[in-house]
C-alpha cells in the first residue's frame, strides 16, 4: 500500500496528532542530517583534501541521492524498523507514544552533539521506539524479536566487519601504491578521497534515510487505524521529503563531529581516509542490500580503527574510542528509558 501526497496532506489537516509525529519525524531527520551526516565526510576534511564548507555541500548533495536511490531499489531497512515494535490498535494511544519515542530522540542526539561525542541515531531511533512500545503495552509484549534481533546482527556486523575492512583495504593501497612517489600519490589521494567521501555520504543517505521513512510510514498507517499493514511501498513524494530535509540538516555543519571523528581519533593520511572510507561504504552497502539496520558511525569508526590499527596500534587514540564505545553502550538503556517515561507522560498529558 502507497499513499499520496494529497492523501496525506488531507489527513494532517483532518488529525493533528498526525502533524505532530509528522513534524517531530522532520525533526529527527535535521538532527541525523545534523550531527551524523558529518561523520560521512569527517576523514575528507582532516586530511584537508576538501574545505570542510565544501564537504558539508557535497554531503548534503550525496545524502539527498543516496535516499533517493536506494529506496528504489528496495525498501529492506525501512520494512525492518516498521515492523520491529507493535503499537496495538489504539491510534490514538500509538501515535502519542510514536511521538514521544522520536522526541526523545531528537533529545538524546542533540545532547550528544553538544559534548562532540558521535553518538549513533540509528540506535536512537531504535531505543526509542522500542521504550514507547514497552510503555505502551506495559511490557515486552510490544517488541518484535524477530526483527530486533537484526539491529543486533547489524551491530557485531558494523563494527567487527568495519574494522577488518578498513585494515585489509589500507593494506592492499599500500601494496598496490608501493612504487608510486609521495607526491604522486597525495594528488591521486586527494581526488580519491573526495570520491570516497562523496561514496560514504551516498550511503548514509540509504541507511539512515530508509530507518526514517519507515517510522514515517508507520506514524501515517497507526492515524488511519491501519496498525497491522504488514507492507507498504514508500512513495517518491516521502522519498524527496526525507532526503531534502536530510541534506538541509547536513548542510547546518557539524563541526564538532568531524574533529572528533577525522581529527582527534586517529591521525590519518589521505590514502589511509580513502581507505577508511570505501571501507565503511562497502560495509554499509552490503547492510542495506540485506536489509540490517546498522550504524553508519559505528561503521566508519570501526572502519577508521582499522585502518589505524593496520599502521600500530598506538596510532589510535583509545581514549577517545572508550569514550565513544560508552556513549554507544548508554544509547540502548538511555534512549529508551527516555523513550518509556516520555511515552508515559504524553499519555497523561494528551
Amino acid at each position: 500500500m502507497s499513499v499520496t501526497f494529497l492523501d496525506f496532506f488531507s489527513q494532517i489537516i483532518d488529525n493533528p496528532m498526525l502533524l505532530v509525529t509528522a513534524l517531530l519525524t522532520f525533526g529527527v531527520i535535521l538532527v541525523n542530517g545534523w550531527t551524523d551526516a558529518p561523520n560521512a565526510i569527517a576523514t575528507c576534511v582532516s586530511t584537508r583534501s576538501i574545505s570542510a564548507k565544501s564537504a558539508i555541500l557535497m554531503a548534503a548533495v550525496f545524502n539527498f541521492l543516496g535516499v533517493f536511490i536506494m529506496t528504489m531499489i528496495n525498501t529492506n531497512v525501512a520494512q525492518t524498523i516498521y515492523k520491529m515494535a507493535d503499537f496495538g490498535d489504539n491510534s490514538r494511544d500509538a501515535l502519542v507514544a510514536l511521538c514521544a519515542a522520536l522526541f526523545a530522540i531528537v533529545a538524546w542526539s542533540t545532547l550528544a552533539w553538544w559534548f562532540g561525542i558521535p553518538t549513533s541515531e540509528s540506535h536512537s531511533l531504535i531505543a526509542g521506539i522500542s521504550g514507547a512500545a514497552i510503555a505502551l503495552h506495559n511490557g515486552l509484549s510490544g517488541i518484535n524479536w524477530n526483527e530486533w534481533v537484526k539491529v543486533l546482527y547489524g551491530l557485531v556486523f558494523s563494527t567487527l566487519f568495519g574494522f577488518i575492512m578498513g585494515w585489509i583495504v589500507v593494506k592492499l593501497t599500500e601494496i598496490i601504491f608501493r612504487g608510486f612517489n609521495r607526491i604522486t600519490t597525495n594528488v591521486i589521494f586527494q581526488n580519491a578521497q573526495i570520491a570516497s567521501g562523496a561514496a560514504m555520504s551516498f550511503m548514509h543517505g540509504a541507511q539512515d534515510g530508509q530507518k526514517f521513512m519507515g517510522v514515517f510510514m508507520l506514524g501515517i498507517y497507526l492515524a488511519n487505524g491501519q496498525a497491522n499493514e504488514i507492507s507498504f511501498q514508500v512513495p517518491v513524494w516521502m522519498m524527496l521529503v526525507c532526503s531534502l530535509i536530510m541534506g538541509l540538516g547536513t548542510s547546518m555543519g557539524g563541526y564538532k563531529i568531524i574533529k572528533s571523528v577525522g581529527m582527534d581519533m586517529c591521525k590519518l593520511e589521505k590514502y589511509q581516509g580513502f581507505s577508511a572510507d570505501m571501507a565503511a561504504a562497502a560495509c554499509l552497502l552490503a547492510s542495506s542490500i540485506s536489509g540490517l539496520p546498522v550504524s553508519t558511525t559505528h561503521t566508519k569508526t570501526a572502519a577508521i580503527m582499522g585502518v589505524g590499527a593496520a599502521k600500530r596500534l598506538s596510532s589510535v587514540n583509545w581514549g577517545l574510542v572508550k569514550e565513544m564505545v560508552w556513549t554507544w553502550i548508554l544509547t540502548f538503556p538511555g534512549c529508551g528509558l527516555i523513550g518509556y517515561f516520555m511515552a508515559k507522560l504524553f499519555m497523561i498529558i494528551f
